[in-house]
């Protein structure tokens, strides 16, 4: 699997961990299509945008709750933030270190796999 010269369109399963080694992971999915970023997991929508070339991308999403829960701690403390990150990708699956707006937040690394094409 070679590096392409962008971030094919396409559905991707997305895994968000917390950046300081802690055990928050989260799991959901990206849609990206022409630099867009739509998508979400249980508690969150994430809206963006990106750009790529030659294996490398970066950008930037915002996180909204769609859903309230007192019986767990989404990743994102359940606050709207942006995320702005940069990383790697291949064909079909993508690697990113991020960093929020929330403060005190531990940073992110996200870690993407194509599970359809758009």
């Amino acid at each position: 699997m070679g590096a392409t010269d962008r971030m094919d369109n396409g559905l991707f399963f997305v895994r968000v961990q917390a950046g300081d080694g802690g055990r928050a992971e989260s799991g959901g999915v990206f849609v990206l299509r022409n630099g867009r970023i739509l998508g979400g997991d249980a508690f969150h929508y994430y809206v963006g945008t990106f750009t790529g070339a030659d294996g490398r991308w970066n950008g930037e999403f915002t996180t909204r709750v769609h859903t309230q829960s007192d019986l767990a701690v989404p990743m994102f403390g359940g606050h709207e933030v942006t995320v702005t990150f940069s990383g790697t990708y291949e064909d079909a699956a993508a690697e990113v270190e991020g960093t929020s707006s929330a403060a005190g937040a531990p940073g992110y690394r996200l870690s993407l796999r194509r599970i359809a094409d758009a």
